[in-house]
């Protein structure tokens, strides 16, 4: 298995115009958004066949200086509970740097240690000359190219109101050594209890071929809060061993009030 919490990742569209004549005459786009900011905390509980098997976090503890550009500093962690680390392990993090204004990344990091497997990857995205860097090398990429985890902040600044059901979008996400679509698949609206509360949500359905946040066997299935924050309030999906929901416990710090909370 790799990775054992989905993200909740997703979504946009790949029209902003850039110019790439020379390293420095670059136009990014600038994205108005009231989705999440400085601060924001979102704990979810993992479920596995009826057991609370984990604790995952999605963070913004800080914000950092990149080539002389604001930018969030965005964390996503996953434990596993200690009465399920005698069964399974887990302890991973990821962390990127995401541009304030062009919501693109600059650097990400990920550290997996899940049972006996671990790996370590980091990206340099260099934005001005149009690509990646590795430690296994330089790779192209195209304009505001997204990786797993700020995938889903961008995604939170969508308007999922205004798709149709069925209707698909996609962006180009990079892992490992290459720059690939993800496409995203609107449903539709729904309810859903979970510990945080009951809440209005859009779902959507991600389909992940490659570089998400755990290896996926079957659909994965994501609810976002149906206003202004779009925060992930709950994931299903299926993996290798099984079934796994990540549902919202707790939040706080979030940019605005929750209006899709409806109990």
């Amino acid at each position: 298995m790799q990775s054992i919490i989905p993200l909740i990742l997703i979504v946009a569209s790949s029209t902003f115009a850039q110019t790439r004549s020379d390293s420095t005459a670059i136009e990014f786009r600038r994205i108005e958004q009231t989705a999440f900011g400085l601060g924001e905390r979102l704990v979810y509980d993992i479920g596995y066949s009826f057991v609370t098997a984990g604790e995952a976090v999605f963070a913004i503890p800080a914000m950092d200086t990149v080539n002389g550009r604001l930018a969030y500093r965005i964390e996503f962690s996953v434990q596993s509970t200690p009465s399920f680390s005698w069964i399974y392990k887990v302890d991973d993090l990821y962390r990127t740097i995401v541009d304030e204004s062009a919501l693109m990344p600059w650097r990400f990091t990920q550290r997996i240690r899940e049972g006996s497997y671990s790996r370590d990857f980091e990206a340099e995205f260099d934005h001005y000359q149009g690509v990646a860097r590795t430690k296994d090398g330089v790779y192209p990429i195209p304009p505001h190219v997204q990786d797993v985890v700020s995938a889903l902040y961008l995604a939170r600044t969508f308007d999922f109101g205004n798709m149709r059901p069925g209707q698909r979008t996609e962006l180009q996400n990079f892992y490992k050594d290459s720059a690939y679509t993800l496409a995203v698949r609107f449903l539709g609206f729904q309810k859903v209890s979970v510990d945080a509360g009951t809440f209005d949500c859009f779902l959507i359905e991600p389909l992940i071929k490659e570089g998400g946040l755990f290896k996926s066997d079957g659909r994965i299935l994501i609810w976002l809060s149906n206003d202004d924050r779009r925060i992930p309030v709950k994931v299903t999906t299926k993996v290798a061993i099984g079934s796994i929901d990540a549902e919202l416990r707790e939040y706080k710090g979030l940019r605005g009030p929750l209006k899709a909370r409806i109990k």
